[in-house]
């Protein structure tokens, strides 16, 4: 009966990515007015419990669950297991500037991962993640009446779409059963597209189309490791630390412009660019971290990244830098703090199953690796999750939502509210079992 449940698990699991993949064509990855620039919103890596806990994970050690933010984690786990995670995620999203307000939903999958032991203390994983999204639909008209006189109406529209995804291998090992090492290999790909047109309803006025097709690529390295020390009893105290090397963009550019009228296209600008050439560059990461836990019962975790992207060639490249009379965007060192906190009043529960889930809740303020006119544009919100147990082993369901700000409405900048939910799927099996006959 139990392994007819699990059949019907996966099968479930399979078809939603199925359909998910599906509904994906043709939509936003995510939608925010401020990927305009550079690479668009880079993402908040992790799984639903990592998302669920306020985004922390650089010393979380914790064998019923894939932490990827760190590689040396990877061999918390049981020796045997076999573990793999995806997710899904739904964002509603609120824009307000001045007098103007909009909306805008997106949903997406955000990570598929797979763990499996290596041999004695070493394991090994392999997944694939957005890294950046691009997602933005911009439009206006022209309101000076002494241009309109002379031209008739005009009409703006900016949009842009892609993603970049991340595509990682890592590996780990634990030694004297306290210090883990881990190492990691990163492959960067993706398209972005980003559209400007000025229609004019006159036709002896001719529209322009510019814009820039972007095909992006790289290649890095990222570095871990986790001291765990026993403080007494159940509880021990866990530091963490990655490092994420920088490494040039590869890929190629085209940036265009074209003037139509009525059936005639002229070309005035077509540039082909090599990324490399062009001194694009992916910054480097540096992420520390310490936690706190009681045995499986309670964990509290705080995190702090650091990634410097000043030198990232944002602010001078066609199609990845934003300069105009209104809005100047530049680089900038990205920073983020975290902090999350899980209990299970009882795993071992039988009688009452809501004392068997795993309660999380955290908290985050985000600093993006770009400046609007000079402004930080800052981030800060709470989550709150829960992982539901599903039949046997370590396989569950964990659910969450992340409820936050960005920016804010001084200095004429654009503020958005939003409030995420998350749902993850936790599979977990026993593959690595020898069976003796007697």
């Amino acid at each position: 009966m139990i392994r007819r449940i699990e059949r019907i698990f996966l099968l479930s699991v399979f078809l939603i990515i199925s359909v998910c993949v599906s509904a994906q064509d043709g939509t936003y990855g995510a939608y925010s007015p401020y990927s305009i620039y550079g690479i668009g919103d880079i993402s908040k890596e992790g799984t639903a419990f990592n998302k669920s806990m306020g985004g922390v994970g650089l010393a979380t050690r914790n064998r019923r669950f894939i932490n990827y933010l760190n590689p040396a984690a990877v061999t918390a786990r049981d020796s045997l297991s076999f573990m793999a995670d995806f997710g899904l995620s739904q964002s509603n999203n609120v824009y307000k500037q001045g007098d103007l307000r909009s909306a805008h939903n997106t949903f997406n999958i955000y990570n598929f991962v797979m763990s499996f032991p290596i041999y004695r203390s070493s394991a090994f994983m392999v997944g694939i993640t957005p890294f950046s999204d691009t997602g933005y639909d911009f439009s206006s008209i022209e309101t000076d009446p002494d241009i309109i006189g002379q031209t008739g109406n005009i009409s703006y529209d900016s949009y842009g779409t892609g993603s970049v995804y991340k595509v990682f291998a890592g590996a780990g090992v634990t030694l004297w059963k306290r210090l883990s090492l881990g190492a990691e290999a990163i492959y960067y790909f993706g398209n972005l597209d980003k559209v400007t047109n000025m229609d004019y309803s006159n036709s002896s006025y001719r529209s322009v189309n510019s814009g820039s097709d972007l095909m992006i690529r790289g290649t890095t390295g990222k570095f871990g490791l986790q001291y765990e020390q026993k403080l007494g009893g159940d509880i021990s105290m866990i530091i963490g630390a990655t490092y994420r090397l920088s490494t040039s963009m590869k890929g190629n550019s085209i940036n265009y412009r074209y003037a139509k009228q009525d059936s005639v296209t002229d070309t005035l600008k077509y540039q082909e660019g090599d990324l490399r050439k062009a001194g694009l560059k992916f910054a480097d990461e540096l992420g520390v971290g310490i936690s706190v836990k009681g045995g499986e019962k309670w964990t509290a975790e705080f995190n702090y990244f650091r990634s410097d992207w000043r030198n990232s060639g944002f602010d001078s490249n066609s199609g990845f830098s934003v300069k105009s009379d209104n809005e100047t965007f530049t680089s900038t060192v990205s920073q983020s703090f975290r902090a999350g906190f899980e209990i299970v009043p009882n795993r071992n529960d039988i009688r009452y199953y809501l004392r068997k889930c795993a309660y999380r809740a955290g908290v985050y303020y985000d600093q993006s690796y770009y400046k609007l006119n000079g402004n930080n544009v800052n981030s800060m919100g709470i989550t709150l999750g829960v992982t539901l147990p599903v039949f046997r082993l370590y396989n569950g369901l964990t659910l969450g939502v992340d409820l936050g700000q960005r920016a804010s409405t001084r200095n004429n900048m654009i503020r958005e509210r939003y409030a995420t939910f998350m749902i993850g799927f936790n599979i977990h099996d026993i593959w690595f079992q020898k069976i003796q006959y007697k």
